[in-house]
């Protein structure tokens, strides 16, 4: 977790999966980011899983996520 100004960020790079493969939870001040590739044969391939915690002063209602072009899931969150 990265502080920048008023805000926190969490960075993962999930480029080898698609967006629609990427799930983001957030409960309690964690975050969890899991993820997994799924071959045609509906066997799972690949998997990706992280969780943290932002910091006590967090708002819990500001958490957003944007996946970039290049794969990078960038979290944020407000700070109170």
């Amino acid at each position: 977790v990265r502080a920048q100004g008023d805000t926190y960020q969490v960075v993962a790079d999930v480029s080898q999966f698609e967006p629609p493969d990427i799930v983001v939870t957030t409960s309690n001040c964690h975050v969890a980011i899991q993820a997994e590739k799924v071959a045609d044969d509906g066997t799972v391939c690949d998997t990706f899983t992280h969780k943290c915690q932002l910091p006590e002063d967090t708002d819990p209602l500001s958490v957003s996520c944007a996946l970039t072009e290049a794969g990078t899931l960038v979290i944020t969150a407000r700070r109170r």
